[in-house]
Formats: structure tokens, sequence, C-alpha cells
């Protein structure tokens, strides 16, 4: 095992993601007080827009983890929007513009507005922290009914014509409001910075994970004509890979199995590539303005990019989204590797393959090279589950690669789990020892700092106190 180089503390980034009803709860001074003192904390990365719990909510796995040792122990029926207030002269050029959260919990609050000064006192930093989709989001904890006026008019369309459940990112209204609502946080608040987080699964994604792709809406067909492209005989040969893949996943027999067949339907149907290639020139084109309008408003502002952690998981993401591509826009990236959770979350992302193109394959087999082709180094995958991923060979390798892959042209700061929500009775559990590894793991690989996630709301102080640990160890604390 590698030797530590104490970092310096004149460069300490120790993020944490916390969520506007914690101060609420709690107070402002006590949280702060907390993560200041007790943890070792110096960055904020406040949830101010979302309709998910997993941002701006508590607990969304208490069922299963129990409540943590601070907050109120109790469900939060949240409703979701903008935790600060919105300037309406910044939304005059889209339709989307009543979006305040109204939780009476939050009622005249500005987390903006309540945090920062406090912050100052302590030498903290402030970071807003945004993450596309903001509505309707599996596994995330959405708001159950989303009650933003004319969002239903901007929905992505599948390649059968039907209505998705996400907003197309293409739609000149909900792309102009992603915007204005960054721009309208940059100018108007004494932000330190601010990290962005793209989640949107590509149509490749989406066929094998057995849905239809799009997308379809006439602002996308638009924009992709514009580039050239043949939007019929895309539509029809991804329509013929969805056919290919739902027979896939039902059993239907193929005379060479269903990873030949695979390759021979996107073979003869090359127009699945250029509709994923376009798709996913888009979506990165979402990043780069936000990274743009960011610099214009205030030149000097850090932007980072929050990872997901699907694009180390997913062969195809990992072919798509390389490191040094990032760091044109992007001052700093974080890796997420929720390294006790990551077990589950990469038997379900191996998953999607195996019953679909390698479903003819033994399963602990195939996600044994599969993980050596990544460089995960998982554990067999009949304990990955159980067993989570080893901090010392997860976080150390996924912060190593990504040190590689930045060339020295950005900071890599680690994203690590602490509780995050688990969906297994039987899954890994956070314990300080992980905590404190993983922190240890990322400043051996080299990584520049940590962000401790996905919300302090759902984390237990015991855990947080691993983390304590070793950044006094590093001399951080």
């Amino acid at each position: 095992m590698s030797a530590i180089s104490k970092p310096d503390p004149a460069e300490k980034f120790v993020g944490i993601q916390v969520s506007p009803i914690s101060f609420v709860d709690e107070g402002v001074d006590a949280v702060l007080d907390t993560l200041k003192d007790r943890v070792g904390v110096n960055v904020l990365m406040l949830g101010t827009v979302s309709w998910l719990g997993l941002k701006t909510g508590r607990s969304i796995s208490h069922k299963l983890d129990g409540w943590p040792d601070h907050g109120v122990p109790e469900p939060f029926t949240m409703k979701g929007g903008a935790y600060f207030n919105p300037d309406p002269k910044f939304y005059a050029n889209t339709m989307i513009k009543d979006f305040r959260a109204t939780d009476p919990e939050m009622e005249g609050i500005d987390i903006l507005d309540l945090v920062i000064p406090e912050a100052r006192k302590r030498g903290m930093k402030v970071y807003p922290e945004l993450m596309e989709p903001f509505f309707k989001y599996a596994g995330h904890g959405s708001a159950n009914t989303i009650e933003v006026p004319n969002l239903p008019q901007v929905m992505e369309i599948d390649c059968f014509g039907r209505p998705k459940d996400e907003p197309s990112t293409s739609n000149p209204d909900y792309r102009t409001w992603m915007r204005s609502m960054i721009e309208d946080q940059v100018r108007r608040y004494d932000i330190d910075g601010l990290m962005w987080c793209n989640e949107r699964n590509s149509p490749l994604d989406q066929m094998v994970q057995g849905q239809a792709p799009g997308d379809f809406s006439e602002a996308t067909l638009d924009e992709a004509r514009r580039r050239g492209i043949d939007t019929e005989a895309c539509r029809r040969g991804l329509i013929r890979m969805y056919e290919f893949m739902q027979a896939a996943i039902a059993g239907d027999a193929f005379d060479d199995g269903a990873f030949i067949e695979f390759l021979r339907v996107l073979m003869a149907n090359p127009e699945v590539l250029i509709w994923e290639r376009f798709w996913l020139k888009r979506n990165k084109d979402l990043d780069r303005e936000i990274w743009g309008l960011i610099k214009w408003c205030k030149p000097g502002l850090p932007v980072g990019l929050n990872v997901w952690n699907r694009n180390h998981f997913n062969i195809f993401r990992r072919a798509q989204w390389p490191w040094h591509e990032q760091t044109m826009y992007a001052d700093w990236v974080k890796p997420i590797t929720y390294q006790h959770q990551s077990g589950e979350i990469w038997a379900k992302e191996f998953g999607f393959f195996h019953k679909s193109i390698l479903r003819d394959f033994d399963g602990v087999e195939a996600a044994a090279v599969m993980s050596k082709m990544l460089g995960l180094g998982a554990p067999p995958l009949d304990r990955a589950v159980q067993d989570g991923m080893d901090p010392d060979v997860y976080v150390y390798g996924q912060c190593a690669d990504a040190l590689r892959g930045v060339h020295g042209k950005a900071k890599v700061y680690m994203g690590l789990g602490i509780d995050a929500p688990r969906v297994r009775e039987d899954q890994a559990k956070c314990t300080p020892d992980i905590a404190y590894r993983s922190v240890m793991a990322t400043y051996r690989a080299g990584g520049h700092g940590v962000v401790l996630s996905p919300n302090y709301a759902s984390m237990k102080l015991t855990n947080l106190d691993g983390v304590a640990n070793a950044l006094t160890e590093l001399g951080l604390k």
C-alpha cells in the first residue's frame, strides 16, 4: 500500500452535500458548528433547487437505515422547488416561472441568505449543488406531484410518439429555465462556486434497461435535422434495436446467441449509433453551456462536475465520458464512489447487461471480466451487494483513474458515500472504518479533496467521526 504525502492545509477542500431542511431542523449555528468543529468540513454543497428528497429532504431510506443521530426523526413531506427566492427578471424568456418551494417548513426562508453569512463567519465556503434531472428520478425520493405550471408541455417523446417522464433538455423553455435559474443564483448571491450534476440515460442506456428510447420531441428533431441527421431513419433503427432488446430480455432464442444478435442488429442499423452520438453531444452541450454561462457572469467562479458512478460501472458510458474531455468545462470533478452502497449499484448495472446482451454467459464469470475491463476491483457478483466495494481498492482506483484522465487540468475531489441510502436489508452498511479508509484512500491516490455525500440529513455523526479521524491524521482538522 502506497504511503500518503500529507496534503497542504491551505489547499483543503472537504465538502459535504446538505439539504436546506437540515438548517431548519437543527438550526444554522448547530449544523455549521458540527460540520466545521466535529467533522472538519470547510465547503457546503447546498441543495438549492430540487424535487428530490436525496437533495433537499431528510433521509429517504430511514425504513431500512433508521434515523440518524441528529435532526428530526420523521418523514418530510417535501414538495420541492427553489429554496431560494427566484428573481422574476431572470425568467422572462421561459414559460417556467413559478417554481418556488412551498414546503411550510421553509416558508419565508431563502436558504442562501440564511446560510452564507453564518458560513462566512466560520471561514466556510458555499456552493449551490444542482442535479439534472430535477424531477421524478426513481430512487431519489422524488416528490409525488410536481406542481410546476407548464412543465408537462416540455416532456421528452419516445420513438413511438409517446410522452416520457422527463423534460426534454432540447426544449428551449426547459433549457432556458435551467440557465436562468443558475444565472439568478450566480449573479445575486455571494457564492464560492457551483457544482453541477448531469444524470440522464442515453437512448442505448434506456434500451438496455428495457425502456423505449427518446428523445423525439419536436425541439430535438429540429436540432438533429440542423445537424444533417435523418431523424426518421434513426427512429426506425431505434425501434428495431428496442424490439431486439425486448426479445432478449424476454428470453427469445437467437441462432447465434444474444450478443452476436446485438452486434448484427447494430451493424444493420448504424443509425442507432448516429442517434446515440447526437444525444451524447447534445447532453454534453448542456454542461458546456452552463460552464460558459457561469464564467460569463463571474469569470473566477469555480465550476465542478458531480460525475455519475454509472460512467465507471457501464462499458458504454466509460467510453463515452473520458475525463480529459470533461476538463474542458470543469475546474474540478467529483467522481461518485458511494463505496458501501456501490456493490448493489454495480450488481444492478451489470444486471441490465446480463438480462439482455450478455444473458448467455455465467453471471459471476461475466461480471468478473467486466469488472477487470473497467478497473473496478469489484467483489464476486454473488457477494457484491452484501460486501459493498472495498475503499482501499475501489475509491483508491477510481481516484487514480480520474487523476490519470484529467492530466493535471482539473482537481479531483472524491465523492465519498456516508450513509448513502440502501435499498435492501442485506446491503452493506456504512461504518466509521469505511468512512475513515475512504478518506485515506483518496489522499493516498493523490486526490485533492473529498465531498461527503449524498446528504448530511441521512448521515450518522458516528460515521462522520471516521472522516474526522482521517482528517486529523492528515493534518486537515
